[in-house]
């Protein structure tokens, strides 16, 4: 995990050295400035969780022999692979030397080779600028123009103090100099041929592929820990990740585990039996309405989002992330994904079997500017690399050809949420997780009740139709405390324009 402020055309060095500094929580083990005479500069920082193997003194952004330049931030799950493939010696910054050698190999039509990545990238070759984000938008990325000058940057915060033109880079996008954007893929509109067979079959499979995953994206260099929920997907990668730490580091190795919540909450307790089942080293973080209002500035400046939902479960971790870091942690394994693949939101239980694949295409393009949005910005804010296995291309090209009825499965009048999913590690887990209902973050940690009904005491009923009639889009007194945040931040023009709204809140 990483940043980057990038600027071409007339660009001053010193607005982008305040760009800079916006996002140093990215990066501040390892960071560099390059510029041309031409008008270029390209800033990157990086992670020490990132870059362990290389030697602080490395000059980045980094370049190639032919003067190449790249900026970048993402994760190639099959990194060793394409190395092995293109010739690429491996060592430090080899996704970055990767990306490089398939650019100077292929030009634009490197995106196809990075089918297991998450990713947004700027390459500058000296002439011509090549940028580009993955087809989820995992990876955030915005750009802008003042004047003649291009910026790229990883967050909004760098982009708003030069200008006023800002935008979200969209997924699946690449961009030219003269800041053309071209779509390279799309989500698929129908299922990629249907599996065939029964559900013991497909479970082994996802299982497989998960523990993949886990292995090709931790190696346990740095100190690492879970997230861990109580619910199925953070369980999965959780129980999946304890084994590997044991083959890695001997059996009596214990991997930590953190869970957040208020008192007694439903994340609390399950988290707690399933620590205990997998013998981890587990902590508690117990938070009140409090600590939660507290630092609602601070997440909301580091997530650049307003939504109620969104700022809910980002909330709860932003603080076991800022907890966890406290303890000396610089890796933590999250278990985001899973709904978004196996359909595991309660909103889609409404629509029949034929509908439901359309209806998760939808939901999984919602991932850039929500979820995904939080589980970099939280993490990120303290300087936390996360790593989240169950968003694989394998994984999620896998579940795409799963039929519906395996993964909303029909009990009577109710329908069981990721259900296949669940058929695959009911031997392995706890009966309590793998049939649990499933719960958004903030409700499973509690934090959804409790702001909602704050803000609700905080804000009389005037003052909120008065705030409606100048911004329709705000939905609730909550939501409105949380515009009126990333207002004073952001301002009110194209910015809010980047936000994505949940169907539901």
């Amino acid at each position: 995990m990483s940043g980057f402020v990038t600027g071409f055309g007339n660009t001053d060095l010193k607005k982008v050295l305040y760009m800079f500094e916006k996002i140093r929580h990215r990066g501040p083990w390892l960071s560099g400035i390059w510029e041309d005479q031409h008008g270029s500069i390209m800033a990157q920082n990086y992670l020490h969780a990132d870059t362990r193997a290389a030697d602080k003194n490395n000059y980045v952004p980094l370049s190639d022999e032919h003067g190449r330049r790249i900026c970048y931030d993402g994760q190639i799950g099959n990194s060793e692979e394409i190395a092995d493939a293109e010739g690429v010696e491996k060592g430090p910054f080899l996704e970055e030397r990767i990306l490089l050698a398939l650019y100077r190999k292929y030009g634009s039509a490197m995106l196809f080779f990075l089918n297991d990545a998450i990713f947004s990238f700027v390459i500058h070759d000296g002439e011509k600028i090549f940028a580009a984000r993955d087809l989820l938008g995992i990876k955030t990325l915005f750009y802008g123009k003042k004047g003649n000058t291009l910026y790229l940057v990883s967050e909004l915060k760098s982009l708003v103090p030069v200008t006023d033109d800002v935008h979200e880079f969209p997924p699946a996008h690449s961009m030219d100099r003269e800041g053309s954007l071209s779509r390279y893929d799309t989500l698929p509109s129908t299922p990629p041929g249907l599996l065939k067979g029964g559900h013991e079959r497909m479970g082994r499979h996802i299982g497989e592929i998960i523990k993949k995953s886990v292995r090709s994206r931790i190696d346990f260099s740095s100190p690492t820990a879970a997230l861990l929920s109580g619910g199925m997907d953070s369980s999965v990668v959780t129980s999946v990740a304890a084994q590997y730490l044991k083959e890695t580091m001997g059996k009596h190795a214990r991997l930590k585990t953190f869970s957040v919540g208020i008192k007694e909450s439903p994340d609390i307790h399950y988290a707690r039996i399933m620590a205990s089942h997998l013998g981890t080293d587990h902590e508690e973080l117990i938070v009140g309405i409090d600590d939660m209002v507290e630092c609602l500035e601070e997440v909301i400046y580091y997530l650049e989002s307003f939504d109620p939902s969104l700022v809910r479960s980002s909330v709860s971790n932003f603080l076991i992330s800022r907890y966890a870091r406290e303890k000396g942690f610089e890796v933590l394994l999250s278990g985001e994904g899973g709904d978004e693949i196996f359909c595991g939101y309660t909103y889609l239980k409404k629509f029949p079997d034929e509908e439901l694949f359309s209806r998760q295409m939808e939901c999984i393009d919602y991932l850039h500017n929500n979820a995904a949005l939080r589980l970099d910005r939280m993490n990120q804010a303290h300087s936390i690399r996360v790593v989240a296995p169950l968003i694989s291309a394998e994984l999620f090209r896998y579940a795409l050809r799963i039929p519906s009825r395996f993964k909303l499965r029909a009990n009577g009048n109710k329908k069981i949420e990721k259900w296949i999913f669940r058929k695959a590690y009911e031997k392995s887990l706890p009966r309590t997780i793998t049939r649990r209902i499933k719960q958004e973050f903030s409700q499973g940690s509690g934090a959804a009740g409790l702001l909602s009904s704050y803000f609700e005491k905080c804000i009389s009923d005037s003052e909120y139709t008065r705030a409606r009639e100048d911004s329709p889009l705000i939905r609730s007194k909550e939501e409105l405390h949380y515009f009126r945040l990333f207002s004073e931040r952001f301002g009110t023009g194209k910015a809010v324009d980047t936000v994505g709204q949940w169907v539901s809140f």
